[in-house]
């Protein structure tokens, strides 16, 4: 019995340090493909806040239509920067087209928000997104 032990021993001798020579290649990788997670995971969030932030300024300005047209345009910024708190958005990022809303037309709210990136490993350190929400007018 002792001799079958021995001879196991000798034959799994040269594979101590084989493991930890496998995880320290495969580590780096593991670590870049959770950081890509992460980060595709923070952008797709923040292109899902723009989108809904969009569609609530252009239903502000469908629904609400002040017969001031300065006030209908920014009534439907302020509900477009209140609809997304997680993103820091200014009221130059949102685009309100037409600047009136007349029943049976449609009105379109862009934002367009440049994302700055925490990984580090991609070749861009910002990649900008858009949100975009269309309404019937009056409807």
């Amino acid at each position: 019995m002792l001799e079958l032990r021995r001879r196991l021993m000798r034959l799994h001798s040269g594979e101590r340090g084989a493991a930890a020579v496998e995880f320290a290649l495969v580590l780096p990788i593991l670590i870049i493909l959770i950081f890509f997670i992460i980060e595709f995971g923070r952008l797709y969030n923040i292109q899902i806040s723009l989108t809904g932030a969009a569609r609530a300024g252009a239903r502000s300005m469908a629904i609400h239509q002040p017969t001031d047209v300065g006030g209908a345009v920014a009534n439907a910024k302020a509900a477009t920067l209140q609809a997304a708190p997680s993103v820091p958005l200014t009221p130059a990022e949102v685009t309100v087209t037409p600047s009136s809303c007349a029943a049976g037309l449609t009105v379109k709210v862009k934002v367009t928000y440049t994302v700055d990136l925490i990984s580090g490993y991609l070749p861009y350190t910002s990649i900008p997104l858009t949100g975009t929400g269309v309404m019937l007018c009056g409807g």
